[in-house]
């Protein structure tokens, strides 16, 4: 079970990537998507299209007004679809890639790598969000799929989470955990996405054996899996995540969060 500090810290995933954190009275949400199941075409050589499956649990609607937006990239459809996009200009403040920010413009703010910003809480506290590293596929696939980012939320009397983003690269989690662990929440976006088209079928974003070695890593003491659904690149759901949990002893951390 998740553990006494991490249930001060309220998480919901909806489906996809779609989460939100509420902590130390603000609103986060994470790469929203809000779309009907459809496809959405790859810019890429080939008839290559991403295919969402299943509804989003919540509408933007549904969700109601968040604080911040905290958008791992804009460049892929399952992280930032067409309602996604039409919700971030009610965001106060959407943070994002360097590169994503410049493209989206207005209330996108591009986080470079251990670049840091305060929020403030309603209490008077302040919130710290760090950009932290990330990388959706092997060494040298930025030209292809993008830059990425992954976030760090703090406070210094709340516990801390960590949000990956589509990140594939187990060093960029050590290099976090050598200035964040232990970690108490790890939004890990999980699925083992492969395409056969792409990288020669390598890994791009973590599958559940390595997301229970992230978990290790961080010294995570609450894992809350994402982007593992809802989406037909997925190659690894729930049962693949609680297996791999499982045999790494790590079962009472899992919080599906639903």
């Amino acid at each position: 079970m998740p553990s006494a500090t991490s249930e001060k810290v309220d998480v919901r995933v909806y489906g996809g990537p779609t989460t939100l954190i509420e902590y130390g009275g603000l609103r986060f949400v994470t790469d929203p998507t809000f779309d009907p199941p459809g496809e959405y075409p790859l810019p890429l050589p080939g008839d290559h299209r991403l295919v969402k499956t299943d509804p989003s649990a919540v509408t933007a609607a549904d969700l109601g007004p968040v604080d911040a937006v905290l958008l791992s990239h804009d460049t892929h459809d399952d992280n930032l679809d067409n309602a996604g996009r039409a919700f971030l200009p009610g965001a106060p403040v959407v943070f994002t890639t360097v590169s994503g920010a410049g493209r989206l413009g207005g209330n996108a703010h591009g986080l470079a790598l251990w670049e840091t910003v305060q929020l403030w809480r309603p209490d008077g506290g302040t919130v710290t969000v760090t950009g932290v590293p990330a990388r959706h596929g092997p060494v040298g696939c930025e030209p292809v799929t993008g830059d990425v980012v992954g976030f760090m939320v703090t406070s210094d009397d709340l516990p801390s989470v960590y949000v990956s983003g589509d990140n594939a690269a187990l060093e960029h989690v050590k290099e976090i955990a050598g200035r964040f662990a232990p970690v108490d929440t790890a939004v890990l976006f999980l699925g083992g996405t492969r395409m056969a088209f792409a990288f020669d079928n390598a890994l791009l974003t973590l599958d559940s054996a390595q997301g229970a070695e992230a978990a290790k890593i961080l010294g995570a003491r609450r894992v809350v899996p994402a982007h593992f659904d809802s989406w037909a690149h997925f190659k690894e759901g729930r049962t693949e995540i609680e297996a791999a949990f499982t045999e790494a002893g790590l079962a009472d951390r899992l919080d599906f969060a639903r």
